[in-house]
């Protein structure tokens, strides 16, 4: 059962960018013989050619975030698999790696300026200033999100990983060879900026040491387990200020190595999850098969509610995200040497987060057995690739493979940390108009603070509670697809005043804007039910109410404006700022 699920998806995306993937990029009309932004600026900090293989990984890992993991496990929990299945293998070719590719393209067309720039020289000031706003309170919610999540994997006692019977401090092992990975990765960047050795050296190299840094987590578990009262508080307010930092230092010296490595950690996770797939069952006989069933239900209730719209959006990631348009015309577009390299990297990247949600299922079908309680993503997803990598090297050595498939787990998050709070940074000096590194500083400043307070406010974790990111998770995955429906609706206007073909960001826009929209209003909805019943407070459903309700003001007063510019003749930005 399992391996045919898998080889069937597999046969999707690799026809999806064969076919569909090839049809959008001839729409394009990629042409390198066209300077991009990185050639003609190259500054080396943010505007570096880079070769397509390294940019893929950095891209990859930096979009692969705990979306494509948590978000399916959760939705799968709630509904069941196949329409898990559907709605990624089907919504990713259609509509999610159309949004990557076409962010990534248009960016580059346009001097790799952001979305809201896009939306700005097409549509108006006014616009600009909505979808700048709407940018900024979304990467708010993915690290205030993610953030707990990291922190919690770095504990002792985790919702990640459990008690369970691994003999050693699973959290701090976690935490430091994180911490080793990241200076790892830093000692890549000065070698490689420095020495500047064939990439297949490094390659060589560092690869295995990542790898190293795993094992020596293993023996070294203890180091960095901290003795205070609160250590997820203490290890989530660490994390920010790493992403102070890195979010401020040259994209060679940690982002672009980083995001390398943290590519074949990735990359590695896909295969052992794949080779898990198709030979556990032939191993380990019984231990892979499914019992989970195909559909569960089509109104989970409470928080999750009917399948459509909340299956969409609880998966997130693993289908289509907004975040992934940020990325590309944030940090991907200035790193593009050549137009051609915009398919593999936009296109091709998505595919590949497709897949790994698509591995995140499977780990939860084959660790969820019986109708008991089920535990948690995390937790789900760090077993399943640990049963999956002792397919390859036994069950002996399940302490490696757990404290692998966590450190994957954080990598995914790790990379997407920094790179929202840079591209925070980015709004706000878009936003205010002010250049130089005290600006950077506090634009910088300025995006942590919400999440730092609600890290320092946040309860600690109680035994069998619901993890505190699950508080934020819905508004997250609503208002990151809401984002991905804006950067269609943006890419949309460009093409129409180019007279391009539209129809390929113009019917995934309508149908994402729908999804997202109806979810948006009834969390809503219940936000305001609940604070009728227990009052205002500093809390997360106060939180989700407000902010919802803002998302739906900005959301519609951007559409109007867009409305507006394309239903004229002919629809240019300097009507739009006339009007």
């Amino acid at each position: 059962m399992l391996p045919l699920l898998a080889a069937s998806i597999i046969v999707v995306l690799v026809c999806g960018y064969a076919l569909y993937g090839r049809l959008v990029a001839r729409n394009y009309a990629l042409d390198d013989k066209r300077t991009t932004p990185a050639t003609e600026r190259d500054d080396g900090n943010d505007y570096v050619p880079t070769q397509p293989f390294y940019l893929l990984g950095q891209h990859f890992s930096a979009i692969a975030a705990a979306g494509p993991i948590a978000g399916p496990i959760i939705a799968c929990q709630m509904f069941g698999w196949l329409p898990c299945v559907l709605w990624i293998g089907l919504g990713v070719i259609f509509i999610g790696a159309v949004h990557d590719f076409s962010a990534l393209v248009a960016s580059v067309r346009h001097q790799a300026e952001s979305v809201a720039e896009i939306m700005k020289e097409h549509v108006g000031r006014r616009a600009w200033l909505l979808v700048m706003s709407f940018i900024w309170l979304a990467l708010i919610y993915v690290i205030v999100a993610f953030t707990d999540i990291t922190a919690s994997t770095f504990v002792g006692k985790t919702e990640e990983l459990g008690e369970g019977s691994v003999p050693f401090n699973a959290g701090g092992a976690v935490a430091i060879a994180s911490v080793l990975y990241l200076g790892l990765s830093i000692v890549m960047g000065v070698v490689e900026r420095f020495l500047k050795p064939p990439l297949w050296l490094t390659t060589v190299i560092f690869v295995p040491a990542t790898l190293g840094v795993v094992w020596l987590g293993t023996k070294v578990s203890t180091v960095l387990v901290l003795d205070v009262a609160h250590p997820q508080k203490v290890w989530g307010l660490t994390i920010l200020a790493y992403c102070f930092v890195a979010s401020l230092l040259p994209v060679w010296l940690l982002l672009q190595p980083r995001g390398y490595l943290g590519g074949f950690v990735l990359y590695i996770a896909l295969a052992v999850g794949t080779i898990g797939v198709f030979v556990g069952g032939l191993r380990f006989p019984g231990e892979f098969d499914v019992t989970q069933p195909a559909i569960k239900t089509f109104d989970a209730g409470g928080p999750f509610g009917s399948m459509f719209p909340f299956l969409f959006v609880t998966i997130a990631c693993g289908a289509c995200s907004g975040f992934h348009g940020l990325v590309c015309s944030g940090t991907t577009s200035k790193q593009i040497a050549k137009e051609s390299h915009t398919k593999p990297v936009g296109y091709g990247a998505m595919l590949l987060e497709a897949f790994v949600a698509v591995l995140a299922l499977s780990t939860v079908l084959i660790v969820a057995k019986g109708d008991g309680p089920l535990p948690g993503p995390g937790k789900i997803y760090g077993d399943g690739v640990g049963k999956f990598l002792t397919v390859i090297i036994g069950k002996e050595h399940y302490v490696f493979a757990a404290t692998f498939g966590a450190m994957a787990f954080s990598t995914f998050i790790f990379d997407t940390l920094d790179v929202s709070t840079r591209l925070g940074r980015y709004v706000l000096e878009e936003l205010v108009g002010l250049k130089g590194r005290i600006a950077s500083a506090a634009a910088t400043l300025a995006t942590l603070i919400v999440p730092a307070i609600f890290v320092a406010r946040a309860a600690p974790p109680q035994p069998g509670a619901r993890p505190a990111y699950m508080d934020y998770w819905l508004l997250f995955g609503t208002s990151n697809q809401l984002l991905a429906a804006l950067t269609l609706l943006a890419v949309t206007v460009w093409l129409r005043k180019e007279r391009r073909r539209v129809w390929y960001t113009a019917v995934p826009m309508v149908f994402v804007m729908g999804v997202t929209l109806w979810a948006l209003f009834a969390q809503i909805r219940q936000a305001f039910t609940l604070l009728g019943q227990k009052g205002l407070a500093f809390d997360a459903v106060t939180m989700n109410g407000l902010v919802g309700t803002v998302l739906v003001a900005l959301a519609l007063s951007i559409l109007y404006e867009a409305s507006r510019v394309l239903l004229s003749k002919t629809p240019t930005a300097t009507q739009a700022e006339a009007s």
